[in-house]
């Protein structure tokens, strides 16, 4: 999801951002090392060592870095025995660091602070997405799960500074589908109902955590935005047309209540920012750009008024709305950081945490003092990788066959200017995009002697509602030809050798590798799909249970199981069906307990592959979800991929050693034989 000021994400929900944009992050981590000592050249490599797998994808030194509201502490995930767990420091003597969490299994994903000085953070079960409210005591020194319901699924919904005792929750134990609105109190863990949902996708709250609107998808698709009555009764107060609910929705309450701020692409193409006086019914725009839809701000910490937004087109920048910000957003602009954002800051807005990246640097955060406008270095995220031999990111826009601008990004391995062996990666979503900067798996694959294209298909978030809206019913189809044609712009620019070029992705990404195999068997060298779905019938019927709010935007995207039009369709476009079709290698990997896209649509494939007499190569990590979190799995596949593209596409791999097979849970179910792995070490 977007970053916003870090008292905006402690005291707003997370309702008032659409839904499809709330994306999973994956953290990954690194091992000590110097350029002399460890980097490596194969017989087969260039003069550019070979940088460790470890490096990109293992944990990362510091990550996620929080400072407490008082401005006291900071706090960050690090390893603890190899396992990413939350450390915290005094701000003013970071050497004082120490371990207050002390998981031993997937790691930490996120953390932040309540403004009573505890921290929280969200911890599922091996991928499975049934989050539960964790909180630490600093004080205490205790580590508690506060909602330990089997089956059951939590989100933090808002963190005030006005009720400090308590935060929101969202959690669907009474019906799976919905989720009803708790205070949690953090020292007692009792949980009050606040608001029993009767089949909304969210609400919008106060910060006294007073529920005053609620959304919700109608049966035409429409977004309807209801309004609370002082008799408790919901009453439609506005409504979003179906193409405009993905880019539009309500945003969040001003401080006073007398204001809704709103995400609106009504009458335009991208999104603005609107603020409707609740009083009087007056809109005005508070933000707009007809390049880019705005969905990133920094607001006042106050009044939540919106102060700056972040203009995302090839590349981003601030954007100050508010004079009392502009000197900082200058000061920031100006200070040669790269891509940047404001991660976090104090109660007082003194005090900002800073994450900053490029393509050649993978993270930095920093600590700006809006008081003397000084910038301190606080932690490198990936310090390891500072001497390594990184190659920069370029963005292209390349035209659609129908007209579109793609917005990509291509990565070429250092030194080389001719054609040569090309991965295109698919992102996941669809409803996501792409973005400039530091992207480990660019990294690595042009290292390893491949370039390396990002496409901003159509349905891609960020560049407004007719070019996300242009993907419904073109799953398989012209988002695919978005593909073909990123291809053919790499094959006529003279980047790609077009008998070497590779598909991979993870999700839709996923998706679009086995749709892209099968429409265009000749197309690609190889393919690696990860956690894609492969019949889109049978992803509509198992989609998790909470999904169902918005489940009608998928339903409008790939086909309508209710219709014989749609099942059709569904069929026509579920690369399953087509298995036989299939004539260059596929890697499949899929983690057995993935909620949103289950082990049987892997499981179908391969069935479908091996019907017909196709080899494939199927990888399962037994103890992950949607993704590979454990940084040994994550390494563990990447070893593979390394393996399968080295094989099938020419380029060099570092050899998989036995501790990174050892150390994972792969199982190989299919394939094995294709690769040549170390022998696992059972017991």
């Amino acid at each position: 999801m977007p970053h916003a000021s870090h008292t905006f994400a402690r005291s707003l929900s997370t309702a008032s951002i659409p839904v499809i944009l709330l994306q999973a992050v994956r953290v990954i981590r690194a091992a000590a090392y110097s350029m002399q000592g460890d980097y490596q050249v194969t017989s087969t490599a260039s003069d550019v060592p070979l940088i460790p797998r470890a490096d990109l994808f293992g944990n990362p030194e510091r990550t996620d870095v929080e400072i407490s509201p008082d401005g006291r502490f900071l706090s960050w995930l690090a390893p603890v025995n190899g396992v990413l767990n939350v450390w915290v420091a005094p701000l003013d003597d970071l050497s004082l660091a120490r371990a207050v969490t002390n998981d031993t299994n997937r790691g930490l994903r996120f953390h932040l602070w309540t403004y009573d000085g505890h921290i929280v953070y969200l911890q599922d079960v091996e991928g499975n997405e049934d989050f539960h409210v964790h909180v630490v005591d600093l004080d205490a020194g205790t580590c508690r799960n506060l909602t330990p319901f089997e089956n059951v699924t939590v989100s933090i919904e808002r963190v005030s500074r006005t009720i400090r005792d308590r935060i929101l929750v969202g959690m669907n134990r009474r019906d799976p589908k919905f989720f009803d609105l708790y205070t949690l109190n953090l020292a007692t863990g009792e949980l009050v109902l606040v608001e029993e949902n009767p089949g909304f996708a969210g609400f919008i709250v106060d910060q006294h955590y007073r529920p005053h609107f609620a959304t919700r998808l109608a049966s035409d698709g429409s977004q309807e935005v209801l309004r609370r009555n002082a008799d408790g009764s919901w009453d439609e107060w506005m409504r979003f047309a179906p193409e405009e609910t993905r880019t539009s929705g309500p945003g969040h309450l001003s401080a006073d209540g007398s204001a809704l701020f709103v995400l609106d692409s009504r009458g335009r193409n991208t999104t603005a920012m609107t603020r409707i006086d609740l009083a009087s019914g007056t809109t005005e725009v508070v933000a707009a750009d007809s390049r880019a839809d705005l969905f990133d701000f920094i607001m006042d910490s106050e009044t939540f008024e919106p102060l700056a937004y972040r203009l995302n087109l090839e590349r981003s920048t601030y954007v100050a709305i508010d004079q009392k910000i502009q000197t900082d957003v200058d000061f920031l602009n100006g200070a040669g950081l790269g891509e940047w954002r404001l991660h976090g800051d104090t109660e007082d807005n003194r005090l900002w945490l800073i994450d900053a990246i490029s393509d050649l640097r993978p993270g930095t955060t920093y600590l700006y003092d809006r008081q003397s406008r000084s910038l301190r270095v606080l932690f490198e995220h990936r310090p390891v990788l500072s001497a390594a031999p990184l190659a920069p990111m370029h963005p292209v826009v390349i035209r659609s066959r129908d007209g579109f601008d793609l917005v990509s990004y291509l990565t070429r391995p250092n030194g080389v200017q001719q054609p040569g062996p090309l991965v295109l990666l698919v992102h996941g979503g669809p409803w996501a995009r792409d973005i400039f900067g530091f992207e480990p798996e660019h990294q690595w694959l042009a290292n390893r002697g491949y370039s390396v294209l990002s496409v901003n298909f159509r349905s891609s978030m960020g560049f407004g509602k007719r070019f996300v809206n242009a993907g419904d019913g073109e799953w398989g189809r012209r988002m695919d030809d978005d593909l073909l044609d990123a291809v053919a712009w790499a094959v006529e620019s003279g980047i790609a050798d077009p008998s070497r070029v590779a598909i991979m992705g993870i999700s839709y990404g996923g998706y679009a590798v086995l749709a892209s195999m099968t429409r265009n068997p000749e197309m690609y060298a190889c393919g690696v799909a990860i956690v894609g779905p492969s019949n889109l019938e049978t992803l509509l019927a198992s989609v998790p249970p909470y999904w169902e709010s918005f489940r009608k935007e998928f339903v409008r995207a790939i086909g309508d199981p209710s219709t014989e039009e749609g099942r059709a369709l569904l069929r026509e476009r579920s690369p399953v069906h087509r298995a036989g079709r299939i004539c260059r290698p596929l890697l499949i990997g899929q983690g057995a307990n993935d909620p949103r896209v289950k082990r049987a649509e892997s499981d179908q494939m391969v069935d479908a592959m091996k019907a017909n007499g196709i080899p494939v190569t199927y990888v399962l990590y037994p103890d992950e979800g949607h993704g590979f979190a454990r940084p040994e799995n994550n390494i563990s596949f990447y070893a593979i991929t390394e393996a399968f593209l080295e094989r099938h596409l020419g380029g060099r791999a570092e050899p998989m050693r036995q501790d990174e097979w050892d150390g994972s849970t792969a199982q190989i179910l299919e394939g094995a034989a294709l690769l040549d792995l170390p022998a696992r070490r059972e017991g």
